[in-house]
C-alpha cells in the first residue's frame, strides 16, 4: 500500500483560517488524525482546567478569609454558645416578719432534681427511670406536668423533677449520675412558714409558675426578671406584695460540656435580693386567735381603728401552706375540696354573711341623720311589727316585745321592732345609700387580693339577680342585718372602725413598712388613701349617740353583752348579731335541736377599747354556733384581755369615771 506524501507546512507570519476538515479516510479506509487540531484542543483544555482550578481555589481562599477574617467575631461567638451558656440566678426572697420582728417567712436550702432537656435524650424515659431509683411517687399527672414543661418552658434552665431530697435520695443519685447525662442535682432555697396554718390565709403561700401566670407577666412585661424562678405568690401578702418580695434576677457565666453540664463559672453577676415585708400582725394574737375558735368554723379580727393596722386576722379551719410550695399532690388536694369546714375559704374576706344586728348602731347614724329618729324620740316595741294590711308578723327576738324604748335603749336591748320601723321609713333607697357610704357591697382595699364584696341589696340588684320587682316586704329585715344584705368580716370591722374613729375611715391593712436587707432602712411604709376621708354627717353628736348605744350593750343594765364582759379592767363598746340562716315559719319557735348543725344561726360580736380612745377593735363570725351575746362575746373578751396583757401601757381609759344618763336606757358611769 502506497501512502500520500504530506507537503512540508509552510512558515507564514500570519496563518490563513483555513476551513476545519475531517480527517479524510484514504482508498483502503483507514482514517487519518488531523495532530494539529487535537494539539490545539488539548491546550484549550488545559487552560480551561488551570482557569476553573484558579476560579475554585479564590473562591475557597476568599471564604476563608471571610470566615477567618471578616467573620471572626460573629463565629466565635456561635462559638462560645456552644461552650458558654449564661444562666440566671434567682434572688432571695424577701422575707416576712410580724410587727415584733418574729420570722412567718424565711427562705431553706433544699436540694432539687433538676432535668435539662435534650433532643438526644429521652425525657419520659428518664424521669420514670428517677421516678423509679429515687421513690419519687410521681403520679402520671405529675410526669405530663413535667413533660409539658420541657417543651414550653425553654426560658428556664431546667425543669423540676423533685424537690425536697433526703440525703438516701442525693447518694442514690450520686453512685447512679453517669446513667442520667443531663439529670443535675441543685440547691437553692425554698419558701417555708415556720407557723404553718396559723398564718396562712393572711401570709398566703408561693407555689409554682403556671401558664396563668407566664402569661400574666409577660402581659405586665416582667417575666424576663423570671428567668429560673420556679415559684411565686399565689395568695395573700406573697401574692400583693409579690414584686417588693421577688427582688432582682442576676445572671452567671458558665462553661459547659456537650451534654450542658456546668464546667466552671466565668462571670457573676449577683442578683438583687427582694425586699422585706414587716406586718402589723402580731403572731401571739393570731396563736391565741386559733386556740379560740379551736374545732369552730368561722374567722376572727383584730385591728388598731385609728391606723387599720390589723393585729390578728384569722380564719378557721385552715391548713398549711408548705403543701404547696414542696408542690401539692391531687390526693392531698382532693382532700382540702372535700373537707366539710372548706378550709380553702378566706372567711375574714370572701366569706359572705348576714350581719345581723352588729349594724343597728350604723343604721341610727343613718336615722338621726335622716330625721327619721331623735336622741330622745321613743317608740314603743312590741312583740312584731306589721306593715299596714298585711297580716305577716316580723318578730321581734323576745317574744313578749321590749316596751317603751329610744335609740340608746334600742342599740342596748337589740331591739329588732325599733329597727323595722326605721327601715320601713327610710325606704331601701335611703338604706342602700348609706350602705355604700359605710362600703358595704364594696372591696375594703386591704392588701390581699382574695376579698368578696357582699351585696348591698337594692331593687335595680334585685331585678338583676331574680328578674323581680322589690317589694315593701324585702326592705323590713334588712332593718336587722337580714334579708338580702350579706357582708364579709373585713367589711364589719371597717364600717365599725368608721364608728370608733367617730365618722373617719381608716384602710385595714396587714403590712407595716418594707425594709431594704441591705442597708436595713425603711424604704416604705403603709400609705392610706383614706387618711382624712370622713362620714359627712349633719351633727359629730350622731357618732356619739351609736357609740353610747354600744357601750350601754356591754356596761348598761340591760346590755345583751354585760356578761361577757363582767369585771374588765377596762372599758368596752360592742355589739352582738344573731344571723337567721334558714328561716322560721310563722307561728314557730326557733329551736337549735331540730335544725341541721348547718342551719343554725350564726354567732357574731362587734366590740372596740378602750371606749374613749379606741386601742383595739374585735370582730368575729362564729358559723352555726347560735347567739351571739353568749358565743362570740365571750371570745372577743378573751382576745382583747390578751391584747391588754401584752400591751398594758397604752391608754386605759380615764380614771375619773362620769355619769351619763342616756334617755330611756337609763344612768350609766362612763371611764
Amino acid at each position: 500500500m502506497f501512502f500520500q506524501k504530506r507537503k512540508p507546512k509552510e512558515r507564514v507570519i500570519f496563518n490563513k483560517k483555513v476551513k476545519k476538515r475531517k480527517a479524510k479516510k484514504t482508498s483502503g479506509g483507514i482514517e487519518v488524525k488531523n495532530e494539529d487540531q487535537e494539539i490545539r484542543i488539548f491546550k484549550v483544555r488545559v487552560i480551561l482546567g488551570c482557569i476553573i482550578v484558579f476560579i475554585c481555589f479564590s473562591i475557597l481562599f476568599a471564604n476563608l478569609y471571610y470566615l477567618q477574617v471578616i467573620s471572626h467575631e460573629d463565629y466565635q461567638t456561635r462559638s462560645n454558645v456552644n461552650r458558654i451558656r449564661v444562666l440566671p440566678v434567682v434572688p432571695q426572697r424577701g422575707m416576712i416578719y410580724d410587727r415584733n420582728h418574729v420570722v412567718l417567712a424565711e427562705n431553706r436550702p433544699v436540694f432539687h432534681l433538676m432535668i435539662f432537656p435534650n433532643k438526644d435524650i429521652n425525657t419520659e424515659d428518664t424521669v420514670r427511670r428517677l421516678d423509679s431509683l429515687l421513690d419519687l411517687e410521681l403520679s402520671q399527672e405529675d410526669i405530663d406536668h413535667i413533660l409539658q414543661q420541657s417543651r414550653t418552658r425553654q426560658r428556664y434552665s431546667g425543669v423540676e423533677v423533685a424537690d425536697l431530697l433526703t440525703d438516701e435520695q442525693i447518694a442514690k443519685f450520686s453512685v447512679n449520675r453517669h446513667h442520667f447525662p443531663n439529670v443535675q442535682i441543685s440547691s437553692d432555697l425554698k419558701r417555708f412558714y415556720p407557723f404553718a396554718n396559723i398564718t396562712t390565709h393572711a401570709i398566703g403561700y408561693v407555689s409554682r409558675i403556671n401558664e396563668a401566670d407566664e402569661e400574666y407577666l409577660t402581659e405586665q412585661g416582667r417575666i424576663d426578671n423570671y428567668d429560673g424562678t420556679t415559684a411565686i405568690g399565689k395568695l395573700g401578702i406573697e401574692s400583693f406584695y409579690e414584686e417588693e418580695l421577688h427582688g432582682q434576677t442576676g445572671s452567671r457565666e458558665v462553661e459547659v460540656n456537650s451534654h450542658g453540664q456546668v464546667i466552671r463559672t466565668l462571670k457573676y453577676n449577683p442578683p438583687t435580693h427582694g425586699r422585706d415585708i414587716t406586718l402589723t400582725l402580731d403572731i401571739r394574737l393570731q396563736y391565741y386567735a386559733q386556740e379560740l375558735l379551736a374545732d369552730m368554723k368561722g374567722a376572727i379580727i383584730a385591728v388598731e381603728p385609728a391606723t387599720g393596722g390589723i393585729l390578728a386576722f384569722y380564719s378557721n379551719p385552715s391548713y398549711d401552706p408548705n403543701l404547696f410550695v414542696r408542690g401539692i399532690r391531687s390526693n392531698e388536694y382532693k382532700a382540702l375540696l372535700n373537707h366539710p369546714g372548706k378550709p380553702l375559704i378566706n372567711r375574714v374576706t370572701q366569706g359572705g354573711y348576714s350581719p345581723a344586728s352588729t349594724i343597728k348602731p350604723l343604721l341610727a347614724i343613718m336615722g338621726l341623720n335622716e330625721d327619721l329618729i331623735t336622741p330622745n324620740s321613743s317608740y314603743y316595741g312590741a312583740a312584731a311589727f306589721m306593715l299596714p294590711n298585711s297580716t305577716h308578723r316580723f318578730r321581734d327576738w323576745r317574744s313578749w316585745g321590749h316596751g317603751w324604748l329610744d335609740v340608746y335603749r334600742a342599740i342596748e336591748l337589740s331591739a329588732d321592732t325599733y329597727f323595722y320601723d326605721l327601715a320601713h321609713r327610710a325606704g331601701i333607697d335611703t338604706i342602700h345609700k348609706y350602705l355604700d357610704l359605710y362600703g358595704f357591697g364594696r372591696a375594703t382595699g386591704i392588701d390581699i387580693h382574695e376579698e368578696s364584696l357582699g351585696i348591698n341589696p337594692s331593687p335595680a340588684w334585685k331585678q338583676r339577680r331574680f328578674k323581680q320587682p322589690w317589694h315593701v316586704g324585702d326592705t323590713i329585715p334588712i332593718g336587722i342585718g337580714q334579708g338580702y344584705w350579706t357582708t364579709t368580716l373585713i367589711q364589719l370591722i371597717k364600717a365599725h372602725a368608721m364608728l370608733a374613729n367617730h365618722g373617719r375611715f381608716v384602710t385595714p391593712h396587714l403590712m407595716k413598712d418594707v425594709v431594704d436587707p441591705k442597708t436595713t432602712k425603711i424604704v416604705h411604709i403603709f400609705e392610706d388613701k383614706l387618711q382624712g376621708q370622713r362620714l359627712e354627717v349633719k351633727d359629730q353628736s350622731y357618732f356619739d349617740v351609736a357609740r353610747a348605744g354600744m357601750y350601754l350593750v356591754i356596761n348598761g343594765p340591760e346590755g345583751t353583752g354585760r356578761r361577757a364582759f363582767a369585771g374588765t379592767t377596762y372599758k368596752a363598746a360592742g355589739k352582738s348579731g344573731t344571723a337567721q340562716v334558714v328561716s322560721i315559719k310563722q307561728g314557730e319557735k326557733y329551736d337549735a335541736k331540730a335544725l341541721r348543725a348547718e342551719h343554725r344561726d350564726n354567732a357574731l360580736f362587734v366590740a372596740f377599747a378602750p371606749y374613749h380612745r379606741p386601742r383595739i377593735l374585735v370582730g368575729i363570725i362564729l358559723e352555726n354556733e347560735g347567739g351571739g351575746s353568749s358565743r362570740a362575746a365571750p371570745l372577743v373578751r378573751k382576745l382583747m384581755d390578751r391584747y391588754f396583757e401584752l400591751y398594758p401601757s397604752g391608754y386605759m381609759g380615764e380614771k375619773q369615771g362620769q355619769t351619763f344618763k342616756f334617755g330611756l336606757a337609763g344612768t350609766v358611769e362612763i371611764k
